[in-house]
């Protein structure tokens, strides 16, 4: 009964509490499962996925109109397009464009992350190549993709190939594992893999930032004892060094199964870590808090409650904004609070928008100091501009 409540609260994740199915055949059309980003000229662009193709759009007045799309891979194949596993965007040194993605392989919870990328702003793309030099067909999926101070592409997954291992020696195993890797030739290949951690949740969306240092952190879902389902946090080492991995928040939410609502990360030029999670110990709860990796987070605050779910975070110099989904019987509002004093307090929530019908996942994004929200609905793309 008490999961059959939970499950209940937190409604507005399709796929709660399971390991996500595949879809075997290609869907038509676009899914709702998108990823946007401006370059350092302040043009727009997004990824989504339709009728097997990741397709890029880019907009030069904020979101309000978008070109044709251009298809990232030529040859159509099965992609993850859903809120926790969707295409992934980010940008090279010289506005270099690069695209991950999860392909669903032919075993039901199985994939491979792809990746492929454009040097002439988005007008051709390489040919896709697999990241992970593991070939097994097993889960390598959620994937995450930043690029580093030095211009090192870092993509991190949740992995099943130690699970695998595990059940074949009889031994038990948790979850998944969380393994990333790193190109240094602007993505023309990537290094042999390395494993972060062992027993990462199996669906939560692993959020990258980078440090001031120029360094790329990770927090993400990971696995307590017995099924606690809590965060950890790390910097991905790409200097032959080993990543060092911390518990970073604790509710202490047991829980058998994956609740498919990944955190978010932003980290200030003050070196501050600013974070959102999901747990549902007594009640469903989005979470705010500064990390403090080993100890419990700073400034903790309850920034919504049951039908509120797949928070971002973004922060520039003192103000600090989360943007998340709320559902109710009339459909999703696109929900925001915002902080002045870099997290101490936060104003009451207020609803920035509206859908009737289904929406994707909730994305933060900055340009020169402004912010928006990036939300895809089952009628358009919108990008809602932030008060300062």
């Amino acid at each position: 009964m008490r999961y059959l409540l939970i499950a209940l609260f937190c409604l507005l994740s399709p796929a709660l509490f399971a390991h996500d199915g595949m879809r075997m055949e290609m869907p038509k059309g676009p899914e709702l499962g998108a990823s946007a980003a401006f370059d350092s000229h302040g043009r727009l662009y997004v990824v989504d996925a339709a009728d097997g193709h990741v397709r890029l759009r880019h907009s030069d007045d904020d979101g309000r109109t978008l070109s044709a799309p251009v298809e990232v891979n030529a040859a159509a194949e099965r992609i993850y397009a859903e809120g926790e596993n969707r295409p992934k965007l980010a940008f090279g040194p010289h506005d270099e464009i690069y695209v991950s993605w999860s392909q669903p392989r032919a075993a039901p919870w199985t994939g491979f992350v792809r990746f492929a990328r454009s040097t002439d702003r988005g007008e051709h793309f390489s040919d896709p190549l697999t990241v992970h030099h593991d070939r097994a067909e097993i889960t390598h999926r959620f994937d995450a993709l930043t690029v580093d101070g030095k211009g090192r592409i870092v993509v991190a997954w949740i992995d099943k190939r130690d699970l695998l291992a595990a059940d074949a020696h009889g031994k038990p195993y948790l979850g998944a594992a969380i393994y990333y890797s790193w190109s240094d030739d602007g993505g023309k290949s990537f290094v042999a893999e390395r494993k972060l951690v062992d027993q990462s949740c199996e669906c939560c969306r692993i959020a990258l930032a980078r440090t001031p240092a120029g360094e790329v952190a990770a927090f993400f879902r990971s696995i307590y004892g017995d099924n606690i389902r809590d965060h950890a946090y790390a910097v991905l080492r790409t200097d032959g060094q080993t990543s060092q991995t911390a518990r970073a928040t604790f509710s202490d939410w047991q829980i058998a199964g994956c609740p498919h609502h990944g955190p978010g990360l932003a980290i200030g030029a003050d070196g501050i870590r600013h974070a959102v999670w999901y747990e549902a110990k007594s009640r469903p709860t989005i979470w705010y808090g500064q990390l403090d990796p080993g100890h419990a987070p700073k400034h903790p605050l309850a920034i919504a409650g049951a039908g509120a779910g797949h928070a971002d975070v973004a922060v520039h110099g003192r103000i600090v904004w989360v943007a998340w989904n709320q559902v109710s019987a009339d459909g999703y509002a696109l929900m925001l609070r915002r902080s002045s004093d870099n997290g101490a307090h936060f104003d009451a929530p207020r609803e920035i928008a509206r859908s009737s019908g289904a929406a994707g996942s909730p994305q933060l994004l900055l340009k020169q100091g402004r912010a928006f929200v990036a939300w895809n609905t089952a009628t358009s793309f919108r990008l809602v501009e932030l008060p300062q």
